[in-house]
């Protein structure tokens, strides 16, 4: 027997439903909100007390008497509600055993106490309830209360769920806000001191992390690199870090301690954390879950040197943009030449890729990557196509005389570096500048105009299909721009940043004493894009081509002794007429294209030619297998097919 105690004496009730004689109270509240759209309203007293008193009559003869409640202008969360409160004190005293409203948000607003009363008294003391809009009735259909009893409970339990994780967050957000490492796990390269504080270089990992950095300057890509230290018996970092009982992998056997993959590789080339920064906030877990979802770059939280660093920042930076670039390794040759990645096509702008000419030689050619796309010459006219041995002689050629530009006349040779800087990037900054101001304009104004049409559909006065549209118009706007603005407030930082550059590179020269031999290392270190014309006289063997040169920190640098120089009247003379003979030779080579003499004169010697060319190519071939580089079928081992058996089973 279930006791309720209530103003000093005890009122007994059972909850076991034997009661059929119902005493009926009837709740009923118009809220504020429903004032103000009328009497009219569906909500409204008269429409409420019409339709329980329906009900009331349908269903007289389980009742024995009825009392009505009435809460007028009352919003659902206001639990002090005057007839609310009545209504409680009479189903406490025993006045009233059954309880009928028109629907919940009648009853309460907030779920929790309408779960509670539900749930915690009216059901436990035997006290039938009845929403006629949820067609919840706890006597006839007690798993309709049910029904609405355990969503209430998942709504708390998530409130509590998320209330929880946000006070972890904020914990945890403050202690990353003070530039603390937030995982108990140290990377490669790093161990923690006695305190677990802060992170110390563990040289032995340090100095493999360097090399790992060091060959994807030399142009190794991820794959070649975890090969590379796998070949040379370096312990993996899952197994290093193992060894000092870090990591998550620290109670685990390895099968193969040496084998480095490439995502592990990548991974390290990625982390700022080598540049002595404490990186946090890279993660977010979700209450629900309880899993790491990665977030964007954008919001992460940077505390700069917090630690010794391992790379220095120009290391890192270029190893981000070679790995930004994109490499192609040509068929047959195995690696990819120095130059991918760093060459574009001038008129275009697309990337430029390596070819070997098939006419006898091993020749790398570079062309550009748009020119091929279908159909042929949409994209870009022309292939501008050009040796890589000419490039490579040039960027060698410029680097000597800079650095015997700087070696000779250092005040003169830092000052027209700094001009050239300034120069080049002032123009382009304050068209970025102008773009950026107006782009931070009409994103304000994006949010203004949202915010207007959702008070108008609000108020009435924009319909929903328009207001969606409107709306969908302008996020997609919005959110374009807002990836604008974050490229063009990088650009503008960057130049701000970039006044001091020049100093970098100046000191980029001195550190090499010769530039006979270009490394790949070198060619990244000093080369930030090639932009490559088109030659002046397509088709003739006697043409020029311009081919620009733009180096990492200072961007497109001449020296003075590279850069053009007035010529005499006998030179210009000489020049006119050597020029006049280039164009004859060239019209007259048009001419024969036209009138097909041309075709006729290299079909006489095609034959020759590639009997030639194949005689080449057989040549190369055969060097090439030597080397292992490509094996035919026929010099595979010769195996008898396998033949697969029947089943017993099958055999009938």
């Amino acid at each position: 027997m279930a006791r309720a105690k209530n103003r000093g004496y005890q009122q007994s009730f059972s909850p076991s439903y034997t009661i059929r004689r119902w005493r009926l109270g009837i709740y009923i509240r118009l809220s504020k909100e429903d004032l103000k759209k009328g009497k009219d309203d569906s909500n409204s007293v008269k429409n409420q007390r019409d339709l329980l008193n329906d009900f009331y009559r349908r269903n007289i003869d389980e009742f024995e008497s009825i009392t009505e409640y009435v809460d007028d202008g009352h919003t659902g969360t206001d639990a002090n509600r005057e007839d609310f409160q009545r209504l409680l004190a009479d189903v406490m005293n025993g006045k009233i055993n059954c309880v009928i409203v028109k629907d919940l948000s009648r009853f309460a607003r907030n779920y929790s106490d309408a779960g509670s009363l539900i749930d915690n008294l009216f059901v436990q003391m035997g006290v039938r309830f009845i929403s006629l809009a949820e067609n919840v009735d706890s006597y006839k259909n007690p798993d309709s209360v049910s029904n609405i009893i355990v969503p209430i409970t998942n709504v708390m339990n998530e409130f509590y769920a998320r209330d929880t994780s946000r006070k972890i967050r904020s914990v945890f957000k403050s202690k990353g806000m003070s530039g603390k490492h937030l995982t108990g796990t140290v990377i490669y390269g790093y161990l923690w001191d006695e305190k677990r504080e802060h992170w110390l270089v563990d040289e032995e990992a340090a100095a493999v992390v360097r090399h790992i950095f060091a060959l994807a300057m030399e142009g190794y890509g991820p794959y070649q690199i975890a090969t590379k230290l796998s070949e040379e018996k370096i312990e993996m970092p899952a197994v290093h870090l193992a060894r000092y009982g870090e990591g998550v992998n620290k109670n685990k056997a390895f099968a193969d301690i040496y084998r480095w993959s490439a995502s592990t590789v990548v991974e390290i080339l990625k982390k700022q954390e080598y540049l002595g920064h404490t990186v946090n906030f890279k993660t977010r877990k979700h209450f629900k879950d309880k899993k790491s979802h990665y977030v964007d770059e954008s919001e992460w939280t940077i505390f700069e040197n917090t630690h010794e660093a391992i790379i220095d920042q120009e290391t890192f930076d270029n190893v981000q943009r070679i790995r930004g670039n994109a490499r192609r390794y040509p068929d047959g040759f195995g690696e990819a030449h120095p130059l991918t990645g760093l060459m574009y096509c001038a008129d275009c702008g697309g990337k430029m890729y390596v070819h070997r000419t098939y006419n006898g030689k091993r020749v790398p050619q570079y062309t550009c990557g748009q020119y091929g796309k279908y159909p042929i010459g949409s994209l870009c006219p022309t292939q501008h196509r050009i040796k890589a041995e000419a490039v490579l002689t040039l960027i060698a050629d410029m680097l000597r005389a800079i650095a015997e530009y700087s070696r000779n006349d250092r005040a003169e040779f830092i000052r027209t570096v700094q001009e050239t800087q300034a120069a080049q990037q002032t123009a382009d900054i304050s068209k970025k500048r102008k773009r950026l101001a107006a782009a931070q304009k009409r994103a304000g104004e994006l949010e203004k105009l949202i915010c207007k049409i959702y008070e108008d559909n609000a108020l009435g006065k924009l319909p929903d299909a328009r207001y969606k549209a409107l709306d969908a118009q302008y996020a997609k706007e919005q959110d374009a721009l807002e990836i604008e603005i974050a490229e063009l407030e990088k650009a503008v930082t960057g130049y701000e940043q970039s006044q001091k550059s020049a100093e970098k590179f100046i000191a980029l020269i001195d550190k090499y004493e010769n530039f006979d031999t270009l490394t790949n290392t070198m060619l990244n270190e000093f080369v930030e894009k090639i932009l490559v014309h088109e030659r002046a006289r397509k088709g003739s063997q006697d043409t020029t081509q311009e081919v620009e040169i733009y180096f990492n920190f200072v961007g497109r640098y001449i020296p003075p002794a590279l850069q053009p120089v007035p010529l005499t009247p006998e030179e210009q003379e000489e020049l006119r007429k050597k020029e006049e003979r280039k164009d004859r030779l060239h019209q007259n080579y048009l001419r024969r294209k036209a009138n097909g003499k041309q075709k006729e004169w290299e079909e006489r010697y095609t034959a020759k030619r590639k009997a030639q060319v194949e005689a080449a190519k057989a040549a190369i071939r055969a060097e090439a297998m030597e080397k292992g580089i490509f094996t035919t079928i026929s010099q595979l081992p010769r195996q008898e097919p396998c033949k697969a058996t029947l089943p017993a089973s099958a055999a009938v």
